[in-house]
């Protein structure tokens, strides 16, 4: 039986995971999906930096005394996760990251945006210290309903800044990680140059889906079977 451990993107909580969860759980496995401080339930948590969100995904491992865990990280999410799965050793089972940033020692989650993230730390200044939530018009193009996008704006909370400014810190090579990486391919065929080099690793796999950029959503039956043959490899 794996663990798996869900952890959604940016300005999402353990609710985005709703539509995965239950066929997780029908096939025997054990199913945590977090919320990360700072966000969804979890708003007034004010210990919401990067290194904050790492330490939820090492507590919640920790705290469950969990073996065999499938780590899933989505968009953001991969960033905290990719240095919480070099953190809890071996009760790590696989990394998944779902179409999401990779953390780079020393580099932040917006510090690979084509601006080095100008505007997104624009943006954290202009709102109080928090990415405001994505309108409608922003899931637009990645194969979802509009009642699936009303979803997920009403379930949006803003982001802690800090998380997506501050530097990842690993503490294990990545290429050194079991992994898989769910690229979508809808709007975006392509894995970033980082992905790519890593992918060239003996321990890496690659997995395309024909959706946009939250499957949970868009293609949650089609995830939820990824992800179960993935603990089953």
């Amino acid at each position: 039986m794996a663990n798996f451990v869900l952890v959604a993107g940016a300005r999402l909580g353990s609710w985005a995971w709703d539509d995965v969860v239950p066929q997780l759980r029908a096939a025997g496995h054990g199913v945590h999906p977090l919320t990360l401080s700072g966000l969804a339930e979890k708003r007034g948590v004010l210990a919401a930096g990067q290194q904050a969100h790492v330490q939820d995904i090492v507590d919640e491992v920790e705290t469950q005394d969990l073996r065999e865990v499938v780590l899933v990280g989505h968009s953001y999410s991969g960033i905290p996760a990719g240095q919480a799965a070099g953190r809890i050793g071996d009760r790590l089972a696989h990394m998944v990251f779902l179409d999401s940033s990779v953390p780079a020692d020393g580099e932040s989650f917006v510090s690979a945006w084509p601006d080095g993230g100008a505007m997104v730390r624009a943006s954290i200044a202009g709102n109080g210290g928090f990415w405001p939530v994505a309108p409608a018009a922003h899931f637009e193009g990645h194969g979802l309903t509009d009642e699936q996008i009303a979803r997920l704006v009403r379930g949006s909370t803003p982001h802690p800044g800090v998380t997506l400014t501050e530097p990842a810190v690993l503490e294990a090579p990545l290429d050194d990680l079991p992994v898989t990486y769910i690229k979508c391919t809808l709007g975006d065929p392509e894995p970033s140059d980082d992905v790519a080099k890593l992918l060239t690793s003996a321990r890496w796999r690659l997995v395309e889906m024909d959706t946009g950029h939250w499957p949970m959503f868009s293609r949650p039956l089609e995830l939820a079977q990824i992800l179960l043959d993935t603990a089953g490899a």
